[in-house]
């Protein structure tokens, strides 16, 4: 065991002493400049009183005249969602946009400088004056013009793209105009009354204005473009950027003033948008906010908030697997982590930096080993346990200077604190928790792992530690800031060790009730009161092992059926990775929505297209199967339908723990081991022999899921 020591601290030495030189050689990173030194004082903001829940209660009469003056700033503090974030790091820049408004002298934000590159004051809310231009569109490609240089010389498309400032994010309206209406600024001949919202994804927990592309938002819907539709858009409903779907629906509503103030109401409004872009449409169209009139979610989820319930697994388990688990070898067999996992895992397929398993190996004093597979676990979470739940960790960019790293904390829960509230540390409460949770218990009663590897499993896996004694990772950058190699790997230096009362033991994470309920109360968990017409549109990527999981739409899909009694609204689409079926959704959107009388449950089911139904589509766009029982599955307890026959669905570390596949459980209510065996809980499995160690695992008993979720308010 020494030897490895030695070969493992030789080799983190060798790497620590070529990053010292790789470092010196590096020019000098963009955002140091732009760096954020100076944490601006926070300011007392309205936050919206969403008891009992937010799709109850009216929002506030604006205060703010729209549309925004040319050359000015738009409001650069929400209407209801609550205090200002600091720090705030601009991102105008990184938007081609110019440097953004100063609006203070005190060093707080970041710093804008003159053309001699000195420093002419701070900018804290980011703020960009509203502003126009054109780009016209044609078989080379997108192009800014000026309306000079169109007038004699037209070829293509000619858009108008506004952009400016909203709640401190950055807005864009891209509307197709004819060239007669260059000299205005709202006015268009060429726009067909409908309108898009465009929602983007991306894992994000607050602190940056964020990027918003007036080129990307063209291209994206420029197959819409072109038959009128006009566009529009804002960093703040980009969940790179904040998962505060409060503050997201602020700045949706006031994007939509903006547009409205200019153009006059559109016929509807449609929602786009994939992954983190498409749970903030079923969120902001379940929390009644009047914005959208239908909506075309991608590759979506529920919400975010569950689905951290078991994405922040997979570290745990991962963890468990690498380090922890009595027989490494058996989970070195892909397949045997699926069954525990829930999400797809392929043995012999290539790992994302499957090098750094055997360094973190080495560092821990184990014989080192390359993986012989991955999971969707790691594919497509890794990283997020360090980047939503760690308060130390922040960037990887140098956006904020050591001084304010240290003093901010930096998660997804604290992107919400103001509605989560903190701890006695001043820490933002978290919803997570795995108390009672029996991992692999599916696999232990269907035989498929042995009583002792289920024991093994749920005695080691542990839980996050507090938000107070959590600890940065350990990463080194020797290859560049796109290939960072940790060195504390599945955030293992953040997971609870055996206890010292009962050394046998890792204990478990117990969350905040109250955060749990302020969930949803506030309207971050989809409770599928959503009655608009729903296109959810998704590939096919399990073997890819995407993040994107199509079980997610079914979790969506029990959730409506569970509070309205019906999912009609809501049709699934499912379609080979080589066909998009984006631009079929939009004109099957179009007929149903222009078809709708009355904007009743019933009238919008009266009028949804009779061909309009659950599909799944080979690559050529051909349909495979369609019609009401084609994903029928584990989810609803029948047969596979023909499409999961074609595309097999996969479930999550928490179903696999015999949790419903709703998904919406944050808390389970505990029974005792004893109740549990007298239940039934683990079939024919004879457990009795280890009653005591179960117990010792499970002091506070484990989760009976015919129960109710003990963070969900009663009155909702």
């Amino acid at each position: 065991m020494k030897k490895w020591f030695t070969v493992g601290f030789l080799l983190l030495a060798t790497l620590m002493g070529g990053y010292g030189i790789w470092i010196l050689n590096q020019p000098e990173d963009p955002y140091l400049a732009r760096q954020v030194k100076q944490t601006a004082p926070s300011e007392d903001n309205f936050l919206l009183d969403f008891y009992p829940h937010i799709s109850k209660v009216s929002r506030p009469n604006e205060w703010y005249h729209f549309p925004i003056p040319l050359g000015d700033t738009g409001p650069n503090r929400s209407l209801y969602s609550g205090p200002n974030q600091y720090p705030f790091f601009c991102m105008t820049v990184d938007s081609d946009l110019g440097q953004p408004v100063v609006d203070n002298q005190y060093g707080n934000g970041v710093p804008v400088f003159n053309d001699d590159k000195q420093i002419v004051g701070f900018s804290k809310d980011c703020g960009l004056p509203s502003q126009y231009t054109y780009y016209e569109i044609t078989d080379t490609g997108i192009h800014n013009v000026t309306a000079e240089s169109v007038k004699n010389d037209r070829h293509g498309l000619l858009v108008r793209v506004e952009q400016g400032t909203i709640n401190r994010f950055i807005y864009a309206i891209v509307m197709p105009v004819g060239f007669d209406d260059l000299p205005y600024r709202n006015i268009s001949s060429n726009w067909n009354k409908k309108l898009i919202y465009q929602f983007n994804g991306g894992s994000g927990i607050g602190f940056r204005q964020g990027r918003l592309s007036a080129v990307s938002l063209i291209k994206n819907q420029i197959e819409q473009l072109k038959l009128g539709y006009a566009v529009v858009s804002s960093s703040g409903n980009k969940t790179s950027y904040t998962y505060n779907m409060l503050l997201a629906e602020d700045t949706a509503a006031r994007v939509k003033k903006q547009f409205v103030s200019l153009y006059g109401v559109p016929l509807y409004t449609v929602g786009i948008g994939g992954s983190g872009g498409g749970l903030a449409q079923y969120l902001i169209a379940q929390n009644g906010s009047g914005i959208l009139d239908g909506l075309i979610p991608l590759y979506s989820y529920p919400d975010m908030i569950t689905q951290t319930t078991y994405a922040l697994d997979c570290d745990l388990l991962n963890n468990y697997f690498t380090f922890r688990a009595k027989d490494k070898s058996y989970w070195r067999d892909w397949e045997n982590r699926q069954r525990i996992e829930g999400m797809n895992a392929i043995n012999d397929f290539p790992q994302k930096a499957g090098f750094m398993q055997p360094i973190n190996q080495l560092k821990a004093g184990f014989f080192p080993s390359l993986p012989t597979g991955s999971s969707e676990c790691i594919n497509g979470y890794f990283g997020l346990s360090s980047f939503i739940n760690n308060p130390k960790q922040g960037f990887l960019r140098p956006l904020f200077s050591d001084d304010v790293l240290e003093k901010t904390q930096w998660s997804y829960w604290q992107d919400l604190v103001a509605v989560f509230g903190h701890d006695e540390d001043g820490f933002a409460n978290s919803t997570w928790d795995n108390e009672g949770v029996q991992y692999g218990l599916n696999a232990l009663v269907h035989h498929e792992i042995s009583v002792s590897q289920f024991i093994d499993l749920n005695r080691k896996i542990g839980g996050w530690k507090s938000q107070t004694a959590m600890a940065q990772e350990e990463i080194v950058m020797p290859f560049g800031a796109k290939l960072p190699i940790w060195l504390t790997l599945w955030g293992n230096q953040n997971i609870s060790d055996m206890s010292p009362l009962s050394p046998e033991v890792a204990p478990r994470h117990i969350g905040s009730i109250h955060a749990m309920n302020q969930a949803y109360r506030s309207g971050q968990v989809f409770i599928g009161r959503v009655q608009l017409p729903i296109i959810d549109a998704r590939h096919y990527l399990e073997n890819e092992l995407d993040m994107h999981h199509m079980s997610a739409s079914f979790y969506s899909r029990l959730r409506i059926e569970q509070a309205t009694g019906q999912h009609e609204n809501q049709v699934i689409w499912v379609a080979d990775k080589d066909f998009n079926p984006t631009t079929r959704a939009f004109e099957m959107m179009d007929k149903w929505l222009l078809a709708i009388e009355e904007h009743t449950p019933e009238g919008i089911l009266k009028a949804k297209p009779h061909e309009l139904t659950d599909t799944c589509f080979d690559k050529n766009g051909d349909i495979m199967a369609s019609g009401h029982d084609v994903f029928d599955g584990k989810w609803n307890n029948r047969m596979p339908g023909e499409c999961v026959k074609h595309f097999p669905m996969f479930s999550t570390s928490r179903i696999e723990s015999g949790a419903p596949w709703n998904g919406a459980l944050f808390k389970c209510t505990r029974m005792s081991i004893d109740v549990a065996v007298e239940r039934g809980v683990y079939g024919d499995i004879d457990i009795t022999p280890s009653l005591d160690t179960l117990k010792s695992i499970f002091p506070t008993g484990v989760c009976n899921y015919d129960a109710k979720d003990l963070g969900r308010p009663n009155d909702i």
